[in-house]
């Protein structure tokens, strides 16, 4: 617990001393500030074009997957066709207050889909803290949806279970382990043929979704050993929502395709699969954490020794972007679903002290890579974009002796060039977004193309208050513990009647 305590410290710790050293050395080094400005402008822009080439790729990828018939394949493709009918697919949708109509269009998707009903396990995992509105809303998802799969079942996580914390992770657990005992068991289901997606309640499936996670289970080298990761495209209601609200939810949606590229840094997030057998033996889902669904792959990495990895999908799963009743309380859900997922930084800890305090067979440049690299990205989430954005700092602050050096005239020239430069990420990010746009209302002009475009040069602006902001704060939560940590925020989700322009 100790040294737990320690490591909880470690992220805020490294990201304020970077803050505070920069802007010290801008009064007291202006002239070395400045070279790191420049040097670390150029890193940033040689990453922005190295990531948009991942997201090309996938793009690229993702739009041949889309084409593919892949229950077809399934059944003609000689390493599946004897094998995938065995196969069961147990679907775990966590519910809270979500309205019928989000609900509904959930489950009207998993009927849309090709793969055979009979072969799938629904299970609506309600908290019985939502209240009765919330049942009523689970008995009517049953008289509607209930005979269309091979077992349906509705399940109600009591409240205030001793050691849990109320979110995702617990009621996932529960449900699963009522799936267990009140279907898999009894019916002698193989757990080895058994596929545990989890999805939030308003996500939408492709139609080919279950067939192409069951080849890619099939076909994998190590099928009982990996999870299963889709792109998160959050688009269900994205022609409802605000200019920053669709910049945000495509941000996730291209660093989501980016990491589908580079499966070695690979970590589940949001919606994802990953086989029944290994969840049962390991004893399913950490009760007492908030970003269950990235925690839930170190989880599975640790318990099984490093022989864990995540298979990238490079096909899609809808979510809905988040909106508020007005433009004020969507910027406040925007924030808090940012602070949420950068809550995430909670795994650090778990993952060193497990690494490096606790018997592990995993080789020791592994468990370095590993913590690095989950280390470096909320480490880079929470300073860069403050970094890139206060360049100017050296000469706001450096006194006249620096200012009146040629490198102090040239800091803004050279910075901004540098920056222009990296617009070119933006401006490839909103025409890719084109051909990422569901199906368009009526409404929808020519003319919105052009606001869709340049809705991307918001961007730096959310890097600030919607990036690194929420992040700093998440990590000060964490290195403060006690009353400061976070707990499960759940994102509001609604639908309109009528579609309006924004």
């Amino acid at each position: 617990m100790r040294w737990n305590r320690v490591f909880e410290a470690i992220p805020a710790s490294f990201s304020l001393t970077t803050i505070l050293a920069f802007i010290s050395a801008s009064i007291f080094l202006p002239f070395y500030t400045a070279i790191f400005v420049i040097l670390f402008d150029t890193y940033w822009l040689l990453k922005t074009i190295y990531f948009y080439f991942h997201l090309q790729t996938t793009e690229r990828e993702l739009q041949r997957n889309l084409k593919i018939d892949w229950m077809k394949k399934l059944e003609e493709d000689s390493k599946t066709s004897h094998l995938w009918g065995s196969v069961y697919h147990l679907v775990i949708l966590p519910m809270y207050k979500e309205p019928l109509p989000v609900v509904k269009e959930s489950f009207d998707g998993l009927l849309k889909t090709s793969f055979p009903k009979k072969k799938m396990i629904v299970v609506l995992a309600q908290e019985e803290r939502a209240g009765e509105k919330a049942a009523e809303i689970g008995r009517e998802i049953e008289k509607i949806y209930g005979k269309s799969f091979f077992k349906f079942l509705v399940t109600s996580h009591p409240a205030d279970i001793p050691g849990e914390i109320p979110g995702k992770g617990s009621n996932e657990t529960w449900a699963a382990r009522e799936a267990k005992e009140k279907i898999i068991d009894p019916l002698s289901i193989d757990y080895e043929k058994v596929m545990v997606s989890v999805f939030d309640v308003d996500t939408q499936v492709s139609p080919e979704y279950f067939a192409i996670l069951t080849y890619a289970f099939l076909t994998s080298p190590h099928p009982q050993r990996s999870s299963y990761q889709p792109i998160p495209f959050f688009n269900n209601n994205i022609f409802d929502s605000p200019a920053l609200a669709r910049v945000m939810a495509y941000s996730t949606t291209f660093w989501g395709m980016m990491e589908q590229s580079r499966p070695e840094h690979l970590v589940t997030f949001s919606s994802h699969s990953t086989p029944f057998k290994p969840l049962a033996e390991m004893g399913f889902w950490d009760t007492n954490v908030v970003s269950e669904d990235s925690h839930i792959f170190w989880q599975l990495l640790t318990h099984y020794h490093g022989d864990w990895r995540v298979v990238p999908l490079k096909y899609p799963v809808s979510m809905d972007v988040n909106v508020g009743s007005n433009f004020r309380q969507t910027i406040g859900n925007l924030y808090k679903q940012q602070r949420r997922w950068a809550w995430g930084v909670e795994n650090f800890p778990y993952i060193v002290t497990r690494f490096f305090f606790n018997k592990s067979v995993i080789p020791l440049r592994s468990k370095l890579y590993r913590a690095y690299s989950e280390f470096s990205g909320t480490y880079s989430w929470a300073i860069s974009a403050i970094i890139v954005s206060l360049g100017w700092l050296p000469v706001a602050l450096g006194g006249k002796t620096f200012n009146n050096t040629v490198l102090s005239y040239n800091l803004p020239h050279i910075t901004t060039y540098l920056m222009w430069v990296g617009s070119f990420g933006i401006i490839m990010s909103g025409v890719i977004t084109f051909s990422l746009l569901p199906p368009k209302p009526e409404w929808f002009k020519a003319r919105h193309y052009v606001f869709y475009f340049a809705q991307w040069f918001l961007m730096p602006v959310s890097m600030i208050v919607l990036g690194a902001a929420p992040a700093i704060e998440a990590q000060i939560r964490l290195m403060l513990g006690g009353r400061f940590r976070l707990g499960f925020w759940v994102t509001p989700k609604s639908r309109k009647e009528k579609v309006g322009v924004s």
